[in-house]
């Protein structure tokens, strides 16, 4: 389905010394797996020699945002508000330098993205990652708008399958671009002693799962390991499940792990500060998501950059994070079964990082959007 570039059929190929403007959600000075991949889009984005300059407009930033590329105009003037970020998207998009592509980070986006590559003649490229984008929006002109799309660079396979079931086709066509993961920041390394003392983990056999315990999604495999975690422990009372992330869930899965009587065996950390998100990894013998909803699953790399093996579910894109199953376990994550069986095999196996993870490497994310834009 590649399009082996983003390119125009009245204008060819994007000009070298191309200006951006991308409209998003979040990135620097954001927290979460797609605030992540936009900083890493953005920085990939402005190394490339065919960029010139690139302007980018996030509907959310907390202040210090941190040390930005070169090339990067990151304009905070639209914050406060979604009439405020329209009126500043379109100042900028209809008056400011001309674009030569408009990127849109989110699908709620798009009829801001779509008014202004028009108006300015631009290639309109959209960011597509997870569920906000598995069925049609609702939102009736955010819908409409997809005809008017020239390429849709994609997360996993399967967002883009779910995606295009009910999206018109991109013009150009469709490309992926799974997470980048920088290796350098990760590494195998023995578990934080303040860490270990902390949650009481000291010689105990810690699964993990990372991420937003959101109410209206209930996706992530949560619920699942609290369901098995009695059945392990009556294998190996060493057994105890840290639940890493924050949200309006929490309070929910902790009555859940009380009604299981596994409630002094689940440890909730709450927010977890960015900096230390390798320490935490490290604490896991085993990484495990049991989930149906991931758009691909960043937390899975980091987890592997770590050296701790990863379980991951077939049904969804957490099985791309594992390469399909190259890398890492793929289980069913209906099936507490094969969940089970599934964990004392990782604890059996080696903790090393596993080779294929390279694939995943910033570089090689650098390499290929390249080429997606300009090759």
């Amino acid at each position: 389905m590649s399009s082996g570039g983003v390119r125009d059929a009245m204008t060819g190929p994007a000009p070298k010394g191309a200006h951006i403007l991308m409209l998003l959600s979040d990135a620097y000075g954001g927290f979460g797996g797609i605030s992540q991949y936009n900083r890493d889009f953005l920085d990939a984005l402005c190394a490339l020699p065919e960029v010139a300059s690139a302007e980018a407009l996030p509907r959310i930033a907390v202040p210090p945002v941190g040390d930005l590329p070169s090339k990067l105009v990151f304009n905070l003037d639209g914050l406060g508000g979604i009439a405020r970020f329209t009126r500043v998207a379109l100042t900028r998009g209809l008056a400011g330098p001309k674009p030569d592509i408009v990127i849109c980070g989110h699908i709620n986006l798009l009829p801001l993205c779509a008014l202004i590559a028009t108006a300015r003649r631009a290639k309109l490229v959209m960011l597509i990652f997870g569920i906000e984008v598995w069925q049609p929006t609702g939102r009736a002109l955010a819908d409409r708008c997809v005809s008017r799309i020239d390429t849709v660079i994609s997360i996993s396979r399967v967002t883009l399958e779910r995606y295009l079931a009910w999206a018109t086709p991109p013009r150009l066509g469709t490309e992926i671009l799974p997470n980048a993961i920088h290796l350098e920041d990760y590494g195998i390394a023995p578990k934080a002693a303040d860490l270990v003392a902390q949650y009481g983990l000291a010689n105990r056999k810690v699964l993990m799962t990372f991420g937003r315990m959101a109410g209206e999604e209930r996706a992530k495999g949560f619920d699942e390991m609290i369901e098995i975690l009695p059945r392990l422990r009556a294998k190996d009372p060493s057994f105890i499940y840290v639940a890493a992330g924050k949200g309006d869930d929490m309070a929910r899965l902790k009555t859940k792990a009380a009604e299981h009587g596994v409630a002094d065996h689940v440890v909730f950390t709450g927010m977890v500060p960015e900096e230390r998100k390798a320490d935490y990894f490290r604490l896991a013998d085993v990484y495990t998501m049991p989930s149906r909803g991931e758009g691909f699953g960043f937390v899975f790399l980091e987890a592997m950059a770590c050296g701790v093996p990863a379980i991951a579910s077939r049904s969804d894109g957490g099985f791309e994070a594992i390469r399909d199953g190259a890398i890492g376990i793929a289980i069913d994550p209906a099936n507490l079964d094969e969940l089970e069986s599934a964990i004392f095999q990782a604890l059996n196996g080696p903790k090393e990082i596993p080779e294929g993870l390279g694939y995943f490497a910033f570089p090689n994310f650098g390499r290929r959007l390249g080429e997606m834009l300009f090759g």
